[in-house]
């Protein structure tokens, strides 16, 4: 079981425990890839899935801090915080697995909250749009979130 995030098609592929293979378009960094805290790019490398948050959240449900808020997302909520960068339906919490590239100290991506996560409908895909993290859609998000475990590997490049 992994997933290969592909930077370049802005693409998420899942391979199952059997070899069944899924891809979703997903939007990574505006600004590209890089490891540095603070930087808003995408880390490269290997990750594995650390912490999964919100498997029962609803679809839309609304994370800030890893906490479900009670809001469900939409336009107008969108309209009251328009300078929120959202986080919806479910995160799955990425920790690097290569000290120095992508783990301890300022290119830990775990301590970066390097997540892939939903965002609203509106929000772009297949070109980068996010802060770092990966952004999908939220029904792929649940489908995926459904199909993984913690410690599934993600290979970013």
């Amino acid at each position: 079981m992994n997933i290969i995030v592909d930077i370049d098609a802005q693409r998420l592929s899942f391979t199952d425990n059997v070899g069944a293979e899924k891809h979703y378009t997903v939007s990574t960094a505006t600004r590209g890839t890089g490891q540095q805290f603070g930087s808003e790019q995408t880390p490269l490398g290997k990750h594995y899935i650390r912490v999964k948050v919100g498997a029962d959240a609803p679809e839309r449900a609304v994370f800030v801090g890893r906490c479900f808020t009670g809001e469900i997302y939409t336009e107008s909520l969108a309209q009251q915080f328009p300078q929120r960068d959202w986080i919806l339906t479910r995160i799955l919490w990425l920790s690097g697995c290569e000290p120095g590239v992508n783990k301890n100290g300022p290119v830990d991506s775990l301590r970066r909250y390097i997540y892939i996560h939903g965002t609203p409908d509106t929000e772009p895909m297949g070109i980068p749009a996010s802060h770092g993290c990966v952004r999908m859609r939220n029904t792929d998000l649940i489908e995926l979130f459904k199909a993984v475990e913690k410690g599934t590997t993600v290979d970013i490049r």
